[in-house]
């Protein structure tokens, strides 16, 4: 604006000023940093997980074994020594967890022919009593030490021909007993027959120890 008692030099300059502390201003504020930085709102990843991000997409599940151990040792060699030693650690950790899980019980960590009520079922009747099928490592190896000894081997050969049929006659039992027990407590179940006699007598051959899953009931209870 042109003021009377000021020459037209001086309000240009005056002008001139304020405009010039206005665009600085504006510049100013424009060009500013912020004062914070928002954080990320995830924990910060490990360099193993961040290395197989970067790698690409996903690979397709191998298809065969060969396949499988060559990938494993491919992916083996680009990690160091602590990280290979740390990756073993946790896998032999997982394995533990997961057969702990199996023995004692969880269907989750069973192989499929041990899941469902049946077989579980079909494991406690075999567990609640005395198998002469289950003598037969301890006889296996018995019988092993004594063949060493000629002047015994006719008597052995006997011997072991009595085992074998007293094992089949008591795991004959075992089968019908388990499927009979097994179609009244489950009469819609189509597992049973000979499938289910042959897997109660493979359990019944196991020590009592070395059983999986672990048996839930002794020896003598009502199942």
């Amino acid at each position: 604006m042109k003021l009377p008692w000021k020459s037209g030099t001086e309000n240009a300059d005056e002008t001139a000023a304020s405009d010039g502390a206005a665009s600085a201003q504006s510049a100013d504020a424009k060009v500013q940093p912020a004062r914070t930085t928002p954080g990320k709102g995830r924990p910060t990843p490990k360099r193993r997980d961040a290395q197989a991000r970067r790698s690409g997409p996903v690979a397709p599940p191998p298809t065969t074994r060969a396949e499988a151990r060559a990938r494993r040792k491919a992916e083996k060699s680009k990690l160091s020594k602590d990280e290979r030693k740390e990756l073993r650690a946790e896998r032999s950790k997982v394995r533990t967890e997961q057969r702990e899980k199996m023995m004692a019980g969880d269907e989750k960590y069973m192989i499929a022919r041990d899941r469902g009520p049946v077989r579980a079922y079909a494991r406690d009747l075999v567990d609640s009593r005395r198998n002469f099928a289950g003598l037969f490592m301890p006889f296996a190896v018995v019988l092993i030490v004594a063949m060493m000894m000629p002047a015994f081997a006719f008597y052995i050969n006997f011997l072991m021909l009595a085992f074998v049929l007293f094992m089949l006659v008591d795991s004959y039992i075992l089968g019908r007993m388990v499927n009979k027990r097994v179609r009244e407590r489950f009469p819609e179940s189509t597992d049973g027959g000979l499938r289910l006699g042959f897997y109660s007598f493979t359990r019944a051959m196991q020590l009592r120890m070395m059983r999986a899953p672990r048996p839930r009931v002794s020896v003598g209870d009502e199942v």
